[in-house]
């Protein structure tokens, strides 16, 4: 985010402005094209790529190629690393709720926090501190100090730091791109985040045997400081509408719930989400999918294939993501989706075929990267940007622990229905569900830019 140092402005952008939804103007590091020809032929169809001619988001969205993945590489060296130390896959899931708590509860706080100050300082701030609670990673595992202890103390650090900094990231690029760009900006940010869930534990298994763990550590921590670059390039990001100080304390997390429920598209979105991801999300069952259903395909396979089915799913959504980034009914995009996220999920659960099953599941992940494009852009557009530090951080939370609920609910399901039944059951109702919410409260479906 190429700034001048002494103004704060891109260098070589125009900077435009823009009415907010609270009235005030929005300073913005890009504007649109003038007369922007359409896009003909195949390029309808490929990935819509304007927020990278604006040199701040340009420089973020690389940045985070390089920190996706070595994010992924620190959460397969952690419970790798508990594992070694305990044989025990129950310490591996206190590890698990060890980083989630700190991350709810910081991430609420977090997005106070970026409605208070400026979010440039603050992504500074907590990029930094993920930067050392990595390096301070990497120093326990080569001093050989074995320590679980540490480790989740160190990972209750680190995912407070990312609780803090995900809502003022997020909240930032409403102010880095106009609001037209703002479901391409979401499918680029969400297209690398899913390559790296696929593209991250496989470089990790492939890196463990040859350099071993403890350097998993230490490239994420220098893979942070390219974030750490790119942030220091970033315009100031002070809040809009006043110079006066503002709180950032449980009253105005508070508020921020109540703004949620005075706005219905706001609730909408987060109640898509949880009805998606806690009905739908089946990760819980493919241990037992792999090798009851599809072990004759041989369980190792099996189990590898039906993780990267959705992530896979995803890539190609977004790879492809010029067929729906430039809708401008986000509220039906969102409802399609989602309807679309429950029929795939169903016919998952329905696949005797192991192939056929990976097919539903690369469809599913089309129609989440579609869901998250849409729903990011719904809280970026929606929301005033007092807000939207606290909208992002509500959104983290939910993104977070909706799929941690569906756990629960499939393994419980699963074991008294069997996983087919479990999993076709919760697509089933995601489509119930979703198409419930549309019916009763138009606000979502009725929503466009």
């Amino acid at each position: 985010m190429d700034t001048s140092e002494s103004s704060g402005t891109e260098t070589g952008d125009s900077s435009g402005t823009e009415t907010g939804d609270s009235g005030g103007s929005e300073t913005r590091t890009g504007t649109p094209a003038a007369g922007e020809a359409p896009r003909r032929g195949w390029r309808r169809w490929a990935m819509d790529t304007r927020p990278l001619r604006i040199p701040a988001y340009r420089r973020l969205w690389t940045s985070t190629i390089v920190t996706s993945v070595g994010s992924q590489l620190t959460a397969v060296a952690v419970p790798k690393q508990i594992y070694d130390i305990t044989h025990s896959s129950a310490w591996v899931g206190y590890a698990s709720l060890a980083g989630l708590v700190p991350m709810v509860a910081f991430a609420l706080w977090g997005g106070a926090v970026a409605d208070a100050v400026d979010r440039r300082k603050l992504m500074l701030v907590t990029n930094s501190g993920i930067a050392v609670t990595s390096l301070l990673f990497w120093v326990q595992a080569v001093t050989g100090l074995e320590s679980v202890p540490v480790l989740m103390v160190l990972l209750a650090l680190q995912q407070a730091f990312f609780g803090l900094n995900a809502p003022a990231r997020s909240a930032s690029i409403a102010r880095l791109v106009p609001a037209e760009q703002l479901p391409a900006a979401n499918a680029l940010g969400s297209t690398v985040m899913q390559t790296a869930l696929v593209a991250g534990p496989l470089l990790a298994g492939a890196l463990i045997p040859l350099i071993g763990l403890a350097e998993l550590y230490l490239i994420d921590a220098l893979a942070l400081c390219v974030t750490v670059w790119a942030v220091v390039r970033l315009p100031a990001l002070p809040p809009l509408g006043g110079s006066g100080a503002r709180r950032a304390g449980l009253r105005e997390i508070a508020e921020g719930f109540r703004y949620i429920s005075r706005h219905k598209v706001l609730l909408l979105s987060f109640l898509a989400d949880i009805v998606a991801m806690v009905f739908g999300m089946p990760r819980a069952l493919f241990p037992q999918l792999a090798a009851e259903t599809y072990g004759s395909y041989g369980e190792g396979l099996a189990l590898g294939v039906l993780f990267a089915g959705i992530p896979v799913g995803a890539v190609l959504g977004g790879l492809f993501s010029g067929v729906f980034s430039r809708a401008r009914r986000h509220g039906w995009m969102v409802t399609g989706a989602v309807v679309g996220w429950g029929v795939a999920i169903a016919g998952f659960g329905l696949s005797g075929s192991l192939w056929l099953a990976v097919v539903f599941l690369a469809a599913a992940g089309v129609a989440d990267m579609v869901s998250m494009v849409f729903r990011g852009a719904i809280l970026l557009s929606a929301a005033t940007d007092e807000m939207r530090g606290r909208m992002q951080g509500v959104f983290t939370v939910v993104v977070a622990g909706g799929p941690r609920l569906a756990d629960v609910l499939h393994g419980t399901a699963g074991a008294a229905f069997g996983p087919r039944a479990a999993v076709a059951g919760g697509g089933a109702l995601v489509v119930v569900g979703m198409l419930a919410l549309a019916g009763a409260v138009p606000a979502l479906r009725r929503y466009r830019v």
